[in-house]
């Protein structure tokens, strides 16, 4: 939660009139509200958070819950989460915040920028302190960069500033929002392994299409390529490319898991599908000091 004079000031420093402004959000948190000629869109300092983005001639394309808590240390139910530098729980310390740290901390706001074919890109930033050593011992810089305008792009960056190498996972956790989720179909998975985490992560083999039945937690290992979401309801194909990432975690609770999810609607879970790009488990990245390593996703949409 943000002082409204903090938010003033951020949004002095870093507004561009009738295209970016900073403004108090839900649970006070300051929030980016993005409007362009090719794009709408709003991120979050909490978690630097895409929670909308609505390309010119579509509807919202990224799912957020009427029920998330909007307080700090927890996390948002929808948008893009960032998970970093663990995926899931963390091993071998289950008191650990899930999908690590980065999620539920108020991100520095480093610039906004504007380019002439009407894509704006927001810079956000969040370092190691006493907060995150507590869980994780190492020393980082995380930069996500968010581009919005006719695709939304984001990249997540990692620094390891420390004098010791480390090893990570990361996500970038998409929430889409579809008409029915049992009526969609997920293309660019036929003939990749998954770890089923809902069959104690049995290594399974995707034949075709995925249809969604029940609860799915797929981890596809090697996939590299994009994967594409074709809603016959919403008259929509959304597809999700990437760079820098070996693993697309598929995940919808169903309605037995999502009666286990406070900040979740009974029916909600009927609206979303997360498709993410990911480097998880046997694809966790190893940073030597020093070094960085960029991950990218880029959303899009294509009209029937």
């Amino acid at each position: 939660m943000s002082e409204p004079s903090h938010i003033d000031d951020l949004n002095l420093r870093f507004g561009i009139a009738g295209v970016a402004q900073v403004v108090a959000g839900r649970g006070a948190f300051p929030k980016i509200r993005l409007t362009t000629s090719a794009a709408s869109a709003e991120i979050y300092l909490h978690g630097a958070q895409v929670t909308s983005w609505i390309p010119a001639g579509s509807d919202e394309v990224i799912f957020l819950s009427e029920h998330s808590h909007w307080q700090e240390g927890r996390a948002t139910r929808g948008g893009v989460p960032v998970c970093f530098p663990w995926f899931r729980a963390k091993a071998g310390d289950p008191t650990a915040p899930a999908h690590g740290f980065v999620r539920t901390k108020l991100w520095q706001l480093d610039s906004i920028t504007s380019s002439d074919e009407g894509a704006v890109t927001v810079a956000c930033s969040t370092t190691s302190d006493d907060a995150t050593r507590r869980w994780w011992p190492h020393e980082f810089l995380l930069l996500h960069r968010v581009t919005v305008g006719k695709q939304l792009r984001m990249e997540l960056i990692v620094t390891n500033t420390g004098s010791t190498s480390f090893q990570f996972e990361e996500a970038l956790h998409t929430y889409f929002r579809v008409g029915q989720v049992q009526n969609i179909r997920i293309r660019g998975f036929d003939g990749v392994s998954y770890l089923d985490n809902t069959d104690a992560n049995r290594e399974k083999l995707q034949s075709g299409d995925l249809v969604l039945t029940t609860t799915t937690d797929n981890a596809y290992i090697s996939a590299h390529g994009a994967a594409e979401i074709l809603d016959p309801d919403l008259h929509r194909t959304l597809q999700t490319a990437k760079e820098n990432s070996a693993a697309t975690i598929v995940w919808n609770p169903w309605e037995r898991g999502a009666a286990s999810l406070a900040d979740l609607g009974n029916d909600e879970w009927r609206q979303m599908i997360c498709v993410e790009a990911s480097n998880i488990l046997g694809s966790a990245i190893l940073l030597e000091t020093g070094a960085e390593h960029s991950m990218t996703s880029t959303l899009s949409v294509q009209r029937e």
